[in-house]
């Protein structure tokens, strides 16, 4: 019994050959784990050590678990140490993680830094990753800050070749103008871009065409619509500093003037027609007024021609009329219709017809 208790207290040794080949699989994985991390973080490290970049090894483990791409942070980091910025300038490792992390362009905003600390312009990390964040691109805008670009006013793709406004004489004057802007980095960030400035020259140049007295002034000193509009401070609010603006090309178009006055005397016309008619009109209808009142009238003279002939039998009746005075009176009538029909006067009033009582 006690020979089974030792035996199981002292189990038979590993062979060795199982030994040796634990220790060949440990090492293996370990030499496997070693060159992953070797290919994957040793590089980077050396790199920024010979650079004096700053980046642990830890630093580089962090990344990986943060799901950060470490070859961004490290060779962006670099870039900026080699032109001279260091952590001071804002350029940490925890820094550039962040802008990766809140979805920045980190090599973007690093060029750009190394960019404006060459041009003397004054760009904080802060600003440059706020402008990145914006949407903006913060290296094109250094560069604009200084190399300035021209903006085509109007904006060939918006379906328009030319700026169109009149003078005062009428003559419409067709102007293509080209604007030298440089980025202003301090309005970048909420300022207004490309659009704002060619609606607001394009408005410019329309004021100052229809202040001119005539178009030959403009033609003469094109300068001055340059002068007037640039005196607006059109770039108040932009992400723009406004250098100059240059009339490239001024058109005469069509007299716009001219074609309004001949509107507005054909509209005037119609005006003028449809009160003629009617007038006209009411003509008409006041002469058959008038026919209707004549007719009116000449029945009232039958009515009272029918009423001669009772009133002489009356009289003959009452013994106001004799004979003699019957005849007389057809005497008088008869003469006068004779005088009428010689004279060829006849009068289209009918004589009233007296008959014998």
């Amino acid at each position: 019994m006690t020979a089974m208790i030792l035996a199981q207290a002292n189990p038979p040794a590993m062979p060795v050959t199982t030994l040796f080949w634990l220790g060949v699989v440990t090492l293996g994985v370990i030499a496997l784990l070693g060159g992953i991390f070797i290919t994957k973080y040793f590089n980077l490290w050396i790199q920024a050590f010979l650079t004096q970049a700053n980046v642990s090894i830890v630093d580089l483990v962090g990344m990986s678990f943060r799901k950060v791409n470490p070859n961004i942070i490290v060779r962006s980091k670099i870039m900026a140490y080699q032109a001279g910025l260091t952590e001071k300038d804002g350029l940490t490792t925890r820094a550039l993680e962040s802008h990766y992390l809140a979805g920045g362009n980190v090599p973007n905003v690093v060029r750009a830094l190394i960019a404006a600390n060459r041009a003397d312009i004054p760009l904080s990390y802060k600003q440059a990753t706020a402008i990145d964040l914006a949407g903006r691109n913060v290296l094109e805008a250094v560069q604009t800050s200084v190399n300035p670009k021209v903006i085509p006013c109007p904006d060939p793709s918006q379906g328009r070749s030319t700026i169109d406004g009149v003078a005062r004489n009428g003559i419409q004057l067709k102007v293509k103008a080209k604007v030298t802007v440089r980025t202003n980095l301090d309005r970048l960030v909420g300022g207004a871009t490309d659009e704002t400035i060619i609606a607001r020259v394009g408005e410019g140049i329309v004021n100052a065409i229809g202040s001119a007295e005539t178009h030959l002034q403009v033609l003469g000193k094109p300068d001055s619509i340059s002068k007037r509009v640039l005196e607006k401070g059109l770039d108040a609010g932009t992400a723009y500093e406004i250098l100059s603006i240059d009339i490239a090309d001024i058109d005469v178009g069509d007299n716009i003037g001219a074609n309004l006055q001949a509107l507005q005397a054909e509209a005037d016309t119609r005006v003028a027609r449809a009160k003629a008619e009617e007038r006209r009109a009411f003509a008409v209808a006041k002469e058959q007024e008038m026919q209707a009142a004549v007719q009116e009238n000449r029945a009232k003279v039958v009515e009272a021609e029918a009423e001669v002939p009772l009133a002489i039998a009356e009289a003959f009746r009452q013994g106001h009329l004799g004979v003699g005075d019957y005849y007389n009176l057809r005497n008088v009538q008869a003469d006068t219709e004779m005088r009428s029909a010689i004279a060829g006067t006849g009068s289209n009033v009918r004589q009233p017809v007296v008959s014998t009582p």
